[in-house]
Formats: C-alpha cells, structure tokens, sequence
C-alpha cells in the first residue's frame, strides 16, 4: 500500500515538473491543477495491476474478519447455552430442595 502511494505521489511530481518545463508556471492554480488531473488518468491507466492486487488482499483481510467474528459468535452462543442449561439445572435443584443452591 505504501508503495503504491508512493508511486502516485511520484508520478504527481512528475507530471508537475513536465508541465513546468512546458510552460505553464505563470499560474500555480492551473499548474497543479492539471497536474493532479493529469497524474490520476495515468495512475488509473499504469497503476491498474498494483491496485487490483492490493484490493484482493484487503478483500482476503475483510474476509478473514468476517469469518472469525462469526466464529466468535458461535463460540458466545454455546456459552449462552451452557449458561441457560446451567441456570435451569440450579432451579431444579432449587425446587427440590427448597434451598438456595448459591449459599
């Protein structure tokens, strides 16, 4: 991720110093303006491998969270479970002994 960022950030300079070159350092709005235009079209168009590879993994990664939350929650179910089970064998006990079976 880095690295692509880093690419982008130098084909933004690098677009920006062409442009100086050429000619257009009289107005800096413009100047960066059309560089940053210019800079994202060819990102878009050199980059496109890159990118697709880092959506892939962010896709692997979401996935992967994905699936342990849902293990988690198994895993929290089968302990309410045990819990509830638990809770109605202490009022069984509790009837049948009249006493209280936290003491």
């Amino acid at each position: 991720m880095v690295r692509y960022t880093l690419l982008r950030l130098l084909i933004f300079f690098g677009v920006l110093m062409t442009l100086w070159l050429v000619g257009i350092r009289n107005n800096p709005v413009l100047l960066v303006g059309l560089a940053a235009i210019l800079s994202a079209v060819l990102s878009y168009l050199l980059l496109r491998g890159m990118r697709d590879e880092m959506t892939a993994k962010l896709m692997e990664r979401h996935e992967a969270k994905l699936r342990a939350k849902e293990q988690g929650r198994a895993g929290a179910s089968a302990f309410a479970e045990d819990e509830a089970a638990e809770d109605a064998e202490a009022d069984r006990a509790e009837r049948i002994d009249g006493a209280d079976p936290s003491r």
